[in-house]
């Protein structure tokens, strides 16, 4: 029954899994002009099934009807072509039972590659990419309907195989097209997608875990950072071929929406090209809004930002950092990471910063503060609390660290509702004063590493010579720093943020709150207290605590929006249609929110920022201040 068809139907699976197999050597001869990064790629492969099945598919499933698609249009694909691969074997090609399970397989991914055509049709939406892309389902579609029929004709006609003969042509042109799709086209991330699931950058990230600290530079290596492709590693050259292009990053991203010039599927997008040896202009997605066009054609040994090169400086220097391109991104690239990459390549390489960032650099380096203010002045909004100073003589249970924005009054009367929370559950605490610098947060995201070493290590120097069991600080950015970064340094502390401490003194019953009946508050997420260290549920506990009505805004919890004032955004000369703050606070109005609670100084000063009529902005200190009851 299963004659020659049937055994060349089989043979063309092999064929094009040889082409397959052939188109990915250039790929792996590119990726290996990048830097060394010693992987266990058979224990990698080993974990790629549990990864894809787990992580990559809770992503894919956040958008409506993607999980399905890919389900039926992969899943059938490869079903069948396995299937009908193993079809060399005589015995299976006599069964009508293989060749009905052979088609149902096929079938299924006819389904699926309809839903792949349908997400580009009638109107392809403006997140998704056209090119190659918008040929795919023909490709896909003469692939399994021509397995579809071989199979039908060898259960229904074993007899006349030789009718067979026709949809091998029409499954030899799908396979074709599938091919020039891998190594040419989207498609290639089918294999390379494989390869960085398999030698990520991050495994911690895998099965729920968190990793998010930028890790140290060897700043004796001759090149700092990346200017051309060659300068990343071989598994992050591999990463941006593994993008798919699905636009998750540009639609999460804060900077995209205020129309700032920065679209992390189209940097990802120019990284690619870059390494392949492409211009600008063979990426079909959205753009950058209003980046300048560049007119340079990519190498392994070409600049990667610049006018003449793929990527505009203005992209670069628009990121927040916020990581939620990260959070979105079902191939689990890590965008933030190649943006520092780059931005301590133009920084610590050629100097080019904007003039605004090379203001506060400066300052940084003059007096470990990015105001250039006197030291002894951070703590003057506390004057009046007498709070004790922290010297190597004594020692206290809780090292308060005030943080860059406690110079602002704002932020001090945060600082001042703290303080008096700490005096009414009896803690013990004290601050550094003047011996408390810049954590280098700002120099870090701007990729000044030098500044941020040289900061560190007088940070660390400092606190290894004080008494104390914790630190505490209401500043997100200032705890990330402190308690992810700085270990790679040399220094270990515990260290929490205010928010998490309070929850921790009110479950123990050493502050008792009564709920308040304020109007509806919302609580605004910092990215570097949720995203980036995973603490969302301490201070929707206290806010539970003392206020009677919350409400949630869309986005919050790991899917919340930046205020636009991390990553170095508001000292770089950011152009923009909007402002990110102005946004945020429209979608707190959305859902009725009259105050927005906030647990970071940048996110009250960028929230403040917006005109009235607005909610009001209080940090939860201050909320639970007002709904404590005096013991």
């Amino acid at each position: 029954m299963g004659g020659r068809a049937g055994l060349l139907a089989s043979g063309l699976v092999w064929t094009i899994a040889a082409a397959l197999a052939a188109s990915a050597v250039p790929m792996v001869q590119r990726w290996r002009k990048g830097k060394s990064s010693p992987k266990d790629m058979i224990r990698g492969l080993a974990t790629v099934p549990q990864r894809y099945m787990v992580d990559v598919h809770h992503a894919v499933e956040r958008r409506k009807g993607a999980a399905p698609m890919h389900a039926l249009v992969a899943g059938g694909t490869l079903a069948g072509s396995v299937v009908l691969a193993a079809g060399v074997i005589p015995a299976l090609r006599e069964s009508r039972l293989y060749w009905g399970g052979v088609g149902v397989f096929f079938a299924t991914a006819i389904g699926g590659t309809y839903l792949v055509w349908k997400r580009r049709n009638p109107k392809k939406p403006s997140w998704l990419s056209g090119g190659k892309f918008l040929w795919l389902p023909n490709a896909l579609l003469a692939w399994n309907l021509g397995g579809t029929l071989v199979a039908l004709v060898h259960v229904a006609m074993p007899g006349k195989t030789g009718v067979a003969l026709v949809p091998l042509a029409m499954m030899a042109a799908g396979g074709a097209g599938l091919v020039v799709q891998v190594a040419r086209g989207p498609m290639r991330h089918a294999f390379s997608g494989v390869t960085w699931l398999a030698a990520h950058s991050r495994p911690e990230r895998f099965g729920g875990g968190r990793s998010t600290d930028l890790r140290p530079l060897d700043l004796t290596a001759p090149t700092l950072g990346a200017l051309v492709p060659s300068d990343f590693a071989w598994n992050i050259l591999a990463s941006f071929d593994a993008c798919i292009e699905c636009g998750r990053c540009e639609q999460h991203c804060p900077a995209f929406a205020a129309g700032q010039r920065l679209n992390p599927k189209a940097l990802i997008q120019g990284l690619a090209l870059s390494a392949r040896g492409e211009d600008a202009s063979a990426y079909t997605g959205s753009p950058a809004p209003h980046a300048p066009p560049t007119a340079g054609k990519g190498s392994m040994t070409s600049p990667i930002i610049g006018a003449d090169a793929v990527i505009h400086p203005d992209t670069l220097w628009a990121c927040t950092t916020c990581r939620s391109c990260v959070e979105q991104c079902p191939m689990m690239i890590e965008h933030v990471d190649a943006i520092v990459d780059l931005r301590r390549g133009q920084t610590l390489m050629l100097g080019e910063v904007r003039p605004g960032a090379a203001d506060a650099l400066r300052r940084l380096r003059d007096t470990g503060e990015s105001g250039g203010r006197p030291l002894s002045a951070r703590a003057d909004g506390l004057a009046g609390e007498n709070i004790p100073v922290l010297t190597e003589e004594n020692q206290t249970d809780v090292l308060l660290w005030l943080g860059d924005g406690a110079y602002e009054l704002r932020y001090a009367r945060t600082l001042r509702a703290l303080v008096k929370l700490l005096r009414l559950a009896d803690v013990k605490f004290a601050i550094l004063g003047e011996a408390e610098l810049d954590c280098g947060d700002l120099a870090r995201r701007l990729g000044d590493e030098a500044t941020f070493q040289g900061l560190a290590t007088e940070v660390i120097g400092t606190l290894n010579n004080r008494r104390f069991q914790r630190i505490v600080t209401a500043d997100p950015h200032a705890l990330n720093v402190l308690k992810n970064e700085y270990p790679a340094l040399g220094g270990r502390w515990e260290v929490v943020h205010h928010t998490t401490f309070l929850d921790e003194l009110v479950s123990a019953g050493r502050l008792k709150l009564d709920a308040r009946d304020l109007p509806s508050v919302a609580y605004h997420d910092p990215c570097y207290l949720g995203r980036y260290n995973g603490e969302f549920d301490a201070p929707r506990r206290l806010l539970a605590a003392a206020c009677k009505t919350t409400v949630e805004m869309e986005r919050h919890g790991k899917q919340s929006m930046c205020c636009g004032g991390g990553g170095g955004n508001p000292v770089s000369d950011v152009d923009a249609e909007l402002r990110i703050p102005d946004i945020r606070m429209g979608q707190a109005a959305e859902v009725g929110a009259a105050i927005v609670a906030v647990g970071c100084p940048g996110c009250t000063a960028m929230l403040e920022g917006v005109p009235e009529p607005r909610p009001e902005v209080k940090d939860i200190a201050e909320l639970v201040l007002e709904a404590v009851v005096p013991a």
